[in-house]
């Protein structure tokens, strides 16, 4: 019986927590604001080269991820909930260029939630921002890779921002 509980997890929530030595406001306009989100998004080996944001409640973004030889992968989202300078919460779908919601491409593995749900909150300590994510409904394979994903975004969004 334990075997087939411990099998039936199939998705997983990824949680990080930073302090970023930078204010609330830069790091609320990373997240809503086109050209600072395409300075930062994306792995150590990715560019973001395309990114639309729709900031309202209902409001969609659509994003790339560019990587070094040239193979883009896209992703997007409707805004469910925003608190300026404090919250966001938003769906997470890969999707065509144009922002129409896809399967994850082939090399993807795992068994993905048909939404995934990331969840920012920022709070300001002295200047900085304690900085919170979590990423709902990623497959158990990929919750590595996606933990390295994001600690690899957020890396360059501290130095890109400074």
């Amino acid at each position: 019986m334990e075997t087939k509980e411990k099998s039936a997890v199939k998705h997983k929530t990824v949680s990080i927590k930073r302090t970023f030595n930078l204010p609330v406001e830069t790091v609320w306009k990373s997240w809503t604001e086109p050209e600072a989100y395409k300075k930062w998004w994306g792995p150590h080996a990715y560019t973001c080269t395309y990114c639309k944001i729709d900031l309202n409640v209902g409001g969609k973004y659509v994003s790339n991820m560019k990587s070094k030889d040239g193979k883009e992968m896209f992703g997007t989202g409707t805004y469910k909930e925003i608190v300026p300078n404090k919250k966001l919460v938003m769906t997470d779908n890969f999707s065509d260029e144009k922002g129409n919601i896809i399967d994850p491409p082939k090399e993807m593995k795992g068994d993905w939630s048909k939404e995934l749900i990331i969840t920012v909150e920022l709070q300001d300590k002295n200047g900085k921002t304690d900085f919170s994510l979590t990423h709902e409904g990623l497959p158990v394979e990929m919750q590595d890779d996606c933990t390295e994903g994001w600690n690899e975004s957020l890396d360059k969004l501290e130095s890109k921002l400074k």
